[in-house]
């Protein structure tokens, strides 16, 4: 207990601050819970003027500073801004924009502040709503707030304060550029504030800031109010990772579960572990670690529920509530079912119900009555949306979750799950970050609920428990910017400032500051690999003679022979693609090489479309899909012929298995004549090879016993002169990089009409300024050069979409498309495209990526009015259907397109009412739903 004197003296800390800071005062006592030390330290750097940018752990508590910007903005409790610009004209109220970098949080953000401040003081603005945006505080995606400024919005009047939540989003390779344009481009007047996740350069960022905004006050806090345990889940049982706090410091992994996964990876190794089940000891060892379900009545019994279990694939999550289902987990009671059922009914009304069955509604019901529910991007908006309410308001017990969770809305858990370390990222399997890690496990412990939280790691042979630790503890994940010049940021910028203004423009962003910054450091390594090289060439020297001219003939020789094989390598697959194109249904071949090696029969050839030939098959093993060339290590043979029936249908488990059975009974070797590896066709001597190594053996270095260990320093040195001649490049690609880039697009934007020589924006240019996506440049060139003119909606839909879509993984084969108009339109786009492709590579710029036609076919069922079931089917998808999530995803975007479309300057009076008809067709069924949502 405190001392009389010690209450009184704080009494008067706490009235001097009252007095020092009254509106922090007066919003406190609104608040219902004290102020952590950051919060208060952030919203007094505020009441004074300055900016601020707070860095926390998620779930500190970082919005609290973004409603103080609020309030101030409602109340007008702020001094005048640290850089002396003035606040709004007396006429004027002033106002607060709060942006983030998802509609999820947007729309969360926004009725959490209509909650507080009441409806008439609160806009939400995304790119499906717009919702009183003449209020005094608007919430907003950040997309939006760039437009605004670049169109000189009159809304912006008034403007005192911006909120950019999540601003770490700037990293994001797709749109973290967008932040850093609204940080460049908005008024001085306005104060910023900053709210980002916990980051190893928050100085840095915070450096640029003042560069480019003036007096910033940076906050970093890493205490996370609920403190996180981290276990691992080793078979059946549960450790500690870490001893105690002290030991998490120091990375000391609790030595018992070091002890135990060595001894368990021993028992491997040694074949104890075999698995009992069929052909368990035909591989050697394998682990099995905790079935999902386990896993989650563990957590149960434990009192660790509600979870999130993250597993990085969606059908991963999806198969996972079905395992759930199937073992007989119910997590709920009588009553939370029924106010479970209740909840749902009440937001799926609008939904018509043959597009429910479609959307598997009624298992997926069943899995949220008893407790459980996928949450990824594949699923229906609304879905997900249900399965957070239910998940925040503790019904739904366990969710199974890709990482796409960890990056939108608020939604904590006592405890979180990892399956796995490693996930896929889009283009290979990739091990997390500590960032990611962070942000994952950072949704365990409920502030205000939980006293603690836990984070979970499945153990399996490949995970150390040691660089768990070290992902748990690392601290080490810097902000780097994404940011780069498009064609609409030129125009916009050109149009706004001028040429040279908008090249000074891009020089003050946080890219540049960091590639600045990097570049001293680049020289000095550029430095000491020069120094090394000389100290290789010394070890590599032979007294024979010229080595250096030695090693340069092993080198051609070695380039050679990989020249030789990948022709080689060429030749075959040439083969087997014209040996899978002659193949007939009924026909018997041998699959040589994969997991699916063996006898199969022919189901639909699949010749006569674009790509290489991917024949459906079915192997003696049951399993139906599509083969390609690369199953084929040798032209595909056909050993047999059998009956297929007519209308067969390879997704009936029965009809597989008596088709199966009949490929069996062709009494042909599964294996017959497979040798070990690839087959080696015969290659005819290379003359140029023959030369190369004749010289090689004439050469005096040739003869020296030490020609090995020469040759070993000789090849360090090449492998180090190649980095070194990298890290030059590097160094002169960053030394006022931007601008270079931003004047090579003014040169092809100037070619092509869209400026003037004299650096005016052109009736085109002004056109391009106002296309708000990736492929902006071929937008603009298909209106002008009326490519999507005369379209019926539904074509115009269909032909806008190749713009927008891109497929989750790449699909070998091009995907088909409505004959007639679309087709027509589509190849003129692929015409302009490659036009643009060519230009932007002559001048050393990043290509505009590719159309993509897998969409096509969907959107174009669907603005015709046809059933989803069949829209889903048309999806251009490897495995299957079209996920419904993904379909109302990409349907937003063409509808955002086409609303550009119909508002554009460029576009005939036709097409704008095109484009607005194609938008009612669109939206209708579930995108309705998603629209008034």
């Amino acid at each position: 207990m405190s001392s009389p004197a010690e209450r009184y003296a704080a009494a008067r800390r706490r009235a001097a601050q009252a007095s020092q800071f009254p509106a922090l005062e007066e919003f406190a006592l609104d608040l219902g819970f004290d102020l952590d030390d950051f919060q208060r330290e952030a919203c007094q750097a505020l009441e004074r003027g300055s900016g601020v940018l707070v860095c926390a752990p998620t779930g500190a508590g970082k919005t609290v500073v973004g409603e103080f910007a609020v309030h101030l903005a409602l109340t007008g409790g702020a001094t005048t801004p640290a850089d002396g610009a003035q606040p709004a004209p007396g006429g004027t109220r002033r106002k607060c924009f709060y942006t983030t970098p998802i509609k999820a949080l947007s729309n969360q953000k926004y009725h959490d502040l209509v909650n507080r401040y009441g409806a008439e003081q609160v806009g939400l603005l995304t790119g499906d709503n717009a919702i009183n945006g003449d209020a005094p505080v608007v919430v907003m995606t950040t997309e939006v707030l760039r437009n605004m400024l670049y169109a000189g919005s009159s809304t912006l009047e008034g403007l005192a304060y911006v909120v950019m939540d999540e601003v770490h989003y700037l990293a994001d390779r797709f749109r973290g550029g967008v932040w850093e344009e609204v940080i460049i481009h908005l008024p001085a007047s306005v104060t910023l504030v900053s709210l980002s996740a916990t980051v190893s350069n928050a100085e840095e960022f915070a450096d640029w800031l003042v560069t480019v905004r003036g007096e910033t006050a940076v906050v970093v806090s890493e205490h996370r109010p609920v403190p996180l345990w981290q276990h691992m889940l080793v078979g059946k049982r549960m450790f500690d990772l870490f001893h105690d706090a002290d030991a998490a410091r120091k990375h000391d992994v609790h030595p018992e579960l070091l002890r135990y996964t060595r001894d368990t990876t021993r028992r491997l190794e040694l074949g104890e572990g075999r698995s009992a089940g069929p052909g368990g000891g035909r591989r050697g060892p394998r682990w099995r670690g905790p079935l999902r379900p386990d896993i989650v009545e563990r957590l149960d019994r434990e009192g660790l529920l509600p979870a999130i279990l993250f597993i990085f694939s969606r059908a991963g999550c999806a198969a996972a509530v079905q395992q759930c289902l199937a073992a007989g987990l119910r997590l709920t009671s009588p009553e939370e079912r029924a106010e479970i059922r209740r909840v749902v009914e009440s937001r799926v009304t609008a939904i018509p119900g043959e597009d429910l069955t479609v959307l598997g509604y009624w298992e997926w019901l069943d899995g949220l009555e008893r407790g459980l529910a996928a949450h990824h991007a594949g699923m229906l908006p609304v879905f997900k949306e249900i399965v957070e309410e239910l998940f925040v308001r503790g019904l739904v017990k366990a969710v199974f979750a890709t990482e796409t969770l960890a990056l939108g809305i608020n939604m904590p858990a006592r405890c979180v799950v990892l399956e796995r370390l490693v996930k896929y990222n889009g283009e290979a399997h990739v091990d997390l970050t500590p960032g990611e890690y962070t942000q994952l496990t950072g949704r365990a412990g409920r502030r205000g609920i939980d006293v603690e939280g836990h984070a979970v790691v499945v153990w399996s042979p490949e995970t150390d428990p040691r660089h768990v630790a070290g992902l748990a503890s690392t601290r080490t994940y810097p902000l780097r910017s994404s940011f780069r010049p498009s064609y609409n940021m030129a125009v916009n910028l050109v149009g706004t400032v001028g040429a040279d203004p908008a090249r000074a423009l891009l020089e003050s962003s946080f890219a540049q500051f960091q590639a600045d910054r990097s570049v001293v450091g680049l020289a000095r390594q550029v430095q000491r690999n020069t120094e090394t090289i000389e100290a290789y060439g010394a070890e590599a020297a032979c007294h024979h003679g010229d080595f250096d001219e030695y090693f340069a003939l092993r080198v051609a020789i070695a380039d050679r022979e990989r020249a030789i094989a990948r022709q080689g390598q060429s030749q075959r697959k040439a083969a087997a693609v014209a040996s899978l194109e002659r193949l007939r249904v009924g026909d018997v071949i041998r699959v040589p090489a994969g997991r699916r090696a063996g006898l199969a029969v022919v189901l639909d050839p699949a010749t006569g479309g674009f790509g290489e030939p991917r024949p459906l098959v079915l192997t003696q093993d049951r399993w139906a899909g599509r083969v390609s060339p690369g199953d084929f290590t040798t032209p595909a043979e056909v050993l047999a012929r059998i009956r297929v029936p007519k209308h067969f249908n390879h997704r009936s488990p029965a009809a597989r298995r008596d088709l199966a059975a009949e490929v069996s009974g062709t009494g042909l070797d599964r294996h017959a004549g497979r040798r070990g590896g690839r087959s080696r066709q015969p290659v005819g001597e290379d003359h140029r090879l023959t030369q190369l190594r004749s010289e090689l053996r004439r050469h005096p270095c040739h003869a020296c016993p030490e020609r090995e260990e020469h040759a070993r320093w000789a090849e360090r040195r090449r492998r180090l002169e190649r980095d070194t001649e990298e890290l030059r490049e590097r160094v002169a690609g960053r030394t006022g990089s931007l601008a270079r880039t931003f004047d090579r697009i003014v040169a092809l934007l100037t070619t092509r009409g869209y400026l003037t020589s004299d650096g005016t924006v052109t009736d085109a240019g002004r056109m391009l300024g106002r296309i708000w996506t990736e492929a902006d440049l071929l937008v603009a060139e298909c209106l002008r050069r009326g490519v999507w003119d005369g379209l019926s909606p539904a074509e115009l839909a269909a032909a806008v979409s190749v713009v927008v879509f891109e497929a989750r993984r790449d699909v070998d084969e091009r995907a088909s498309l409505p004959r007639g108009p679309v087709a027509d339109a589509v190849d003129e786009t692929l015409k302009l495209w490659s036009d643009i492709e060519a230009d932007e590579a002559a001048r050393g710029l990043t290509v505009t990526r590719e159309p993509d036609l897998g969409f096509a076919w969907p959107i174009y069922r669907w603005a015709r009015g046809e059933a989803l079931a069949k829209v889903l089917a048309s999806g251009h998808e490897l495995d299957g259907e079209m996920p419904a999530g993904d379909f109302v995803r990409w349907s937003r975007q063409v509808v955002d397109l086409l609303g550009q479309l119909a508002d554009s300057g460029g576009a005939s009076a036709e097409l704008r009412s095109t484009a607005r008809q194609a938008i009612g067709a669109v939206n209708r069924g579930v995108l309705a739903y998603h629209t008034a949502a």
